[in-house]
């Protein structure tokens, strides 16, 4: 693990347990940068750099523009680590305070970066680096969701029970896992028309995603993946031995853990659904690109199947908001309504492209998840938010919520509300963290959370575009 000097030093927060200390509020009121100094930065982009020129340039808010500074190149000040092999860019990501790459959080820590990387040619070949990277974890094994740099590293779950192999931290299956790497590749290929990166590598990790998605639609066994962990948090193992509560076959994949990392109930998990059927998609159009025309109509088939099952299995007739989307599932007509605050999450379904942010379904959906009917649904007089069971205890919303609801409104009075709520609750740090507590900002999880400093980098960026007078008003 890392020592908390170096914690200090790369994250650029001062904090005594959970709680700030002065030197932090000082820092906060007289507004300067909390990034490392440029000599310890772990990658620099001259385009991200111009973005936070142009933001402080633009922006009156000071506060804001505090913000965006420390919280927008927080991934690449202390997160990346980059190598520019001849040929073969290779880049590893960790989340923070966690030195260990998840699939998800490498894929959505880079992502705000894209819409600059035509403009920063070491950007791009850093984000390539990624891409390629996230291959090479998936064929090593397409049930973990994290993994090290190298395989001598020995993992701190390594009395799970379940098949873990060398370079490998955790191996809870989350069907996200495999469809952010996706989503990253995909949309690094629309932004630069770049296809060198697809070679045999690639395209045999989309071939073991797709046959991994299959092996958990359980049409006619549990399949090969089982976890069990010692441990008094029943959220972190899963029961029956090690595979899950079951299911009726239906055409949906089984996901064992939510993209918290939280143990499923019934293993249909509607928001993962929604995002594999998006990401087999781009992956089929990717294939078609590439001439490989059996692997893109077998990876569309199953998009179209999973996207039939959503139609026949997802929604469901709530008392007071009428047909939404339920969160897990499990073919029996077991059902839950709740929303976790993680992505995907049924309110962070546009975000994604899987829904129509007008859509009725999804606008009952997102009624019902911002209320009190949800019960990870948290609210007080300076902020509402979504959290879930992950930290352990009631009453913490997570920012990824409040980035979620304001990347996914339509009207600009919410917007505005979102990021009034997440500049009044960094509690003076000036970066987002992993959840706080509804009442008490300063009572917060993770000072180095890089995803949720990225993410919140990419709300006030993208809404610096669209609407920039909600940022000077």
């Amino acid at each position: 693990m890392m020592k908390r000097s170096d914690f200090i030093q790369k994250a650029g927060v001062l904090t005594t347990g959970l709680f700030l200390s002065k030197s932090v509020l000082a820092i906060a009121a007289d507004k300067v940068s909390n990034r490392p100094p440029l000599a310890k930065r772990n990658f620099t982009s001259k385009a991200v750099e111009d973005a936070i020129k142009d933001f402080k340039l633009n922006v009156k808010d000071q506060e804001l523009t505090w913000l965006f500074e420390n919280c927008f190149p927080n991934t690449l000040d202390t997160t990346v680590f980059f190598e520019n092999n001849p040929g073969k860019p290779d880049t590893y990501v960790i989340t923070g305070d966690i030195d260990a790459m998840w699939l998800r959080d490498s894929s959505a820590q880079v992502w705000p970066y894209l819409s600059l990387i035509k403009k920063d040619k070491k950007l791009q070949q850093m984000v390539a680096g990624v891409i390629n990277r996230q291959a090479q974890c998936i064929l090593k094994d397409p049930y973990a969701n994290a993994f090290y740099k190298d395989e001598s590293k020995v993992s701190e779950w390594k009395t799970d029970s379940t098949n873990m192999k060398p370079g490998v931290h955790e191996r809870k299956w989350e069907i996200d896992s495999l469809c952010y790497p996706i989503r990253l590749a995909y949309h690094y290929y629309k932004n630069t028309g770049d296809t060198s990166l697809f070679d045999a590598q690639w395209k045999n990790s989309i071939k073991l995603i797709l046959n991994t998605f299959i092996e958990q639609q359980r049409k006619t066994s549990r399949g090969p993946y089982h976890f069990q962990r010692n441990t008094h948090t029943p959220t972190d193992t899963l029961p029956i031995g090690g595979y899950g509560f079951p299911v009726k076959p239906t055409g949906l994949i089984c996901s064992m853990f939510r993209p918290s990392d939280d143990a499923t109930i019934y293993p249909y998990l509607i928001p993962s659904n929604f995002f594999a059927v998006v990401s087999l998609k781009q992956a089929a159009e990717i294939m078609q690109v590439l001439k490989e025309q059996q692997l893109a109509n077998n990876l569309q088939a199953l998009a179209t199947e999973v996207e039939q099952a959503l139609q026949k299995h997802a929604i469901y007739n709530h008392p007071q908001f009428g047909n939404i989307y339920a969160f897990e599932v499990d073919g029996f007509g077991n059902h839950s309504f709740m929303d976790d605050a993680n992505i995907p999450s049924l309110l962070a379904l546009p975000y994604l492209d899987a829904v129509k942010a007008t859509g009725p379904i999804y606008q009952n959906t997102r009624r019902f998840v911002l209320s009190d009917s949800n019960p990870f649904f948290y609210k007080s007089t300076i902020a509402e938010g979504i959290g879930g069971p992950h930290v352990g205890k009631p009453d913490m919303i997570w920012p990824l919520s409040i980035i979620s609801r304001g990347l996914t409104s339509t009207n600009e009075q919410e917007i505005k509300q979102c990021i009034t709520m997440l500049k009044t609750t960094h509690a003076g740090t000036g970066f987002m963290h992993e959840s706080f507590n509804k009442n008490r900002p300063e009572d917060f999880t993770r000072s180095w959370f890089a995803w949720s400093n990225t993410i919140f980098g990419e709300f006030l960026w993208k809404t610096y575009r669209q609407t920039p007078h909600l940022l000077n008003s």
